[in-house]
Formats: structure tokens, C-alpha cells, sequence
């Protein structure tokens, strides 16, 4: 969310001024709530500037990996059962037919 679209920011709340009326609200009420609302947009604020900061950065932390090179492997098509495999083969060599005794 763009902050700047906001209407209101914590001082033009802390700022506003109600008129009253023959049977008007309780100023010292209004003033409480206000505060609230007034903690409240600036938690907002702050909770926004932060998550924009931390969108840059990831945004900036994949920009970075997209733009390494790719690391080459040579396993790209071996399994275990090929390692086994080969493995077998290289103790029949080695070993000979001792192994079957």
C-alpha cells in the first residue's frame, strides 16, 4: 500500500477539531479514541515503511541470484542405483572372484 494515498496521517487526526452541538459528544472521550486511532496510523506507518524496505531488498536479492550464472553439474544423471552399480563392478575387478568363495 502506497502511504502517500492515505487521507489522513497521525497529526491531522491529532489536529482535528469537532464541533459541538446542543447535546454534543463527550470531549475527553473523542480525545482518548483519537489517541488510539493516532497510535494505531503510526504503527501502520511504520509496519508499512518497513515491509517496503524489505520488498526492496528481496526484490534486489533476486534480481542478484537471477542474474548469477547457473552452476554446471556432471551428476546431473546419476542415481544411487548407478553408484551402487558401478561400485559392484569396480570390486569385481579389483577383488575378482574372491568375493564369490
Amino acid at each position: 500500500m502506497d502511504t502517500k494515498k492515505l487521507r489522513l496521517n497521525a497529526k491531522e487526526i491529532l489536529e482535528k477539531d469537532f464541533k459541538t452541538g446542543f447535546r454534543g459528544y463527550d470531549q475527553d472521550e473523542v480525545d482518548q479514541f483519537l489517541d488510539v486511532v493516532i497510535k494505531d496510523y503510526e504503527q501502520f506507518h511504520k509496519e508499512i515503511d518497513r515491509l517496503n524496505e524489505e520488498n526492496v531488498k528481496l526484490r534486489k536479492e533476486v534480481q542478484r541470484s537471477s542474474e548469477q550464472p547457473k552452476p554446471q553439474t556432471s551428476t546431473a544423471g546419476i542415481t544411487n542405483y548407478d553408484i551402487l552399480k558401478r561400485l559392484s563392478n569396480l570390486e569385481k575387478h579389483v577383488f575378482g572372484s574372491k568375493l564369490y568363495d
